[in-house]
């Protein structure tokens, strides 16, 4: 038996006024784009905004259902839309946040696992890693260099030869 052990480092701000200008502009791209989510169930909005290498900016929000299994995360409503708009090109910055109805929305988080495998297939995709900075409407943001730090053992395209 072999013990071993999976870490990763990653940036703490207590604000977005600490952040660079680019970023700064990133969540505040992201924290409106929970504007356009449709989350009447869970009250839960959140918002994607991507900086792509083309210096484009990409936009997504969560679009729920009442049949709670076909609603659609930010994240992946981002990773489409840029799939078919801007099929060649990686993204860079991922912005993500969200606005709860019900409470507050104050630290970050992080995407679900589902997203995270998708996040996981992008980079794998075009071999560039995809940054993420992750806030709630205010408070601290956390920017993690590489989406796949998220999910050490992801399922890959490799696995299925």
């Amino acid at each position: 038996m072999r013990k071993e052990t999976y870490s990763f480092d990653f940036e703490t701000y207590e604000s977005i006024e600490e952040l660079t200008e680019a970023d700064a502009l990133l969540i505040k791209e992201a924290r409106k784009a929970t504007e356009l989510a449709y989350a009447p169930y869970s009250n839960f909005k959140v918002g994607a905004v991507a900086q792509l290498a083309n210096g484009e900016l990409a936009v997504g929000s969560n679009q729920e259902n009442a049949s709670y299994p076909v609603g659609i995360c930010a994240e992946r409503v981002l990773l489409a839309s840029v799939s078919q708009i801007h099929p060649r090109v990686p993204i860079i910055s991922l912005a993500i946040s969200y606005h709860n109805l019900n409470g507050a929305s104050k630290h970050p988080l992080s995407p679900c696992g589902m997203c995270r495998q998708a996040l996981q297939e992008f980079e794998s995709r075009f071999n560039q890693p995809i940054r993420l900075l992750l806030s709630g409407m205010e408070g601290q943001v956390q920017i993690v260099q590489q989406s796949t730090q998220l999910l050490p053992f992801s399922f890959k395209g490799d696995d299925l030869k």
